[in-house]
């Protein structure tokens, strides 16, 4: 049985014209009908280029855009079919992690209030010491030591900002990550640690993922299967070695041969 279940899930936005009185003119199908199964505990690679509707499918399965039409089930409840209310209670077992980590963390909050803001949502009553120790452990799992806990995000480099991003995903203590393009705005050295973390975690919290990127080469080291979205529709899909040695959509083939290789003179 499937943890996270995507049926036929639609995501349609409406273009209007006018200034008095608008109409709908077009329709963006940013996603289109898509299907999948995500097993508890796997990570899913999502694969496309800017503008296929990634983000906008990580985006309605949060419940932060609603679906014009299909269902989201985790562990079997309709996500859908949820009153606001009840989707954010639900909403502290999916958690997200943003590209930009500095845009998605309050500049006036420290790493402490950051934190400790998330694990309240779960555990309400935590203070004093027992919630300096949660955080404690919280930074030190995504591999941060807790003497900064006291500093702004301005104070940390890209790559600690995405760990501190990481870790305030982690606090609610979620069964599933949803990671938009996590690793894209980091050096390439940064991106390594924080996939090796990413994979960590996964192996020692049971965590299910979902891993966005336009970048195969980093999804084919992260995810288990893969999934090639385009044009709002999924036209490949298959376990990460089989879909880099034996693609069968054009699209993804063209995909493959973006991949930047270096050439040695002879």
């Amino acid at each position: 049985m499937a943890f996270l279940e995507l049926r036929d899930i639609k995501t349609h936005f409406p273009v209007k014209k006018g200034l008095m009185i608008q109409r709908v003119t077009d329709t963006v199908k940013a996603v289109d009908g898509i299907t999948l199964d995500i097993a508890q505990g796997e990570i899913l690679g999502l694969v496309g280029e800017s503008g296929c509707g990634k983000s906008t499918l990580s985006r309605t399965i949060m419940q932060l855009i609603p679906a014009t039409s299909g269902s989201v089930l985790l562990e079997e409840q309709d996500l859908s079919a949820l009153a606001p209310s009840e989707v954010r209670k639900r909403r502290l077992d999916f958690q997200m992690i943003f590209q930009d980590p500095y845009a998605s963390l309050n500049p006036r909050m420290t790493v402490y209030s950051t934190l400790a803001e998330a694990v309240s949502q779960r555990h309400p009553g935590l203070k004093g010491a027992a919630m300096e120790k949660k955080i404690t452990n919280l930074m030190e799992t995504v591999g941060l030591d807790q003497r900064f806990m006291k500093k702004y995000p301005h104070e940390f480099s890209g790559g600690q900002r995405q760990r501190i991003a990481i870790a305030r995903a982690l606090a609610p203590e979620p069964k599933l990550i949803i990671a938009d393009e996590p690793v894209s705005a980091l050096d390439v050295s940064i991106q390594s640690q924080i996939l090796n973390l990413l994979l960590e975690l996964r192996k020692d919290l049971g965590l299910t993922m979902i891993f966005i990127s336009h970048d195969l080469s980093v999804v084919r080291y992260i995810a288990d299967n893969i999934a090639v979205m385009h044009k709002g529709t999924i036209v490949e899909y298959g376990e990460a070695e089989e879909v880099f040695n034996h693609a069968k959509h054009e699209y993804t083939k063209k995909l493959l041969q973006a991949i930047p290789r270096i050439q040695q003179s002879v």
